[in-house]
C-alpha cells in the first residue's frame, strides 16, 4: 500500500468542539501554547507559557476557525486587538462551564505544514483569560471502536 498523505485532524475537531459547546449553550475556550512560532497574543497575559482564550462569538469578533490559523479580534482590559494563532498551538478546547472539552495530543499530529509563509494572513482581537485548569476526561469503560482491516 502506498503512502497515505493525510491532513491533520485538528481544525477538524476543534472546529466540531467549538459548534458543540455552542449548540450546547456553553463557553468555548482554548488553551494555546504561547511559545510556539507564530503565535499572536497579548503577552502580558501569557502565564506559564500558556494563555487561555474565549473564542466565543459574543467574546470573538471576526471568530475563523480554519485549517491553519485561528484567528479573531478581541478586547483585552478594554483594547481591542487581533488575535492569530496556528492551530497546531491550540493544546485544547473546552466548556468554561463543564470543564468538558479535548486535549489535543501532539504525538499523533505531524509537524505544521511548510506554508512558505510564517506570518498569518493579514487579518484581525482581544480575549477574557481565565485560570482554569482542564482535566483529561476519564472512562473506565473500553472503547467501542474496533480496527477493520
Amino acid at each position: 500500500m502506498s503512502d497515505i498523505i493525510s491532513t491533520s485532524r485538528r481544525p477538524y475537531l476543534l472546529r466540531a468542539m467549538h459548534e458543540w459547546i455552542t449548540d450546547n449553550m456553553q463557553t468555548p475556550y482554548i488553551v494555546v501554547d504561547a511559545n510556539e512560532e507564530g503565535v499572536e497574543v497579548p503577552h502580558e497575559h501569557v502565564q506559564d507559557g500558556k494563555i487561555i482564550l474565549n473564542i466565543s462569538y459574543s467574546a470573538a469578533n471576526v471568530l475563523e476557525l480554519g485549517n491553519e490559523w485561528v484567528m479573531f479580534q478581541a478586547r483585552f482590559s478594554g483594547i481591542s486587538q487581533s488575535i492569530a494563532v496556528p492551530v497546531f498551538a491550540i493544546m485544547a478546547i473546552y466548556s468554561n462551564e463543564t470543564g468538558e472539552g479535548l486535549i489535543f495530543d501532539d504525538e499523533q499530529e505531524i509537524s505544521p505544514p511548510p506554508t512558505g509563509n510564517d506570518e498569518p494572513p493579514n487579518r484581525l482581537s482581544s480575549v477574557k483569560t481565565d485560570n482554569k485548569v482542564t482535566k483529561k476526561p476519564s472512562s473506565d469503560k473500553p472503547s467501542h471502536l474496533r480496527v477493520v482491516k
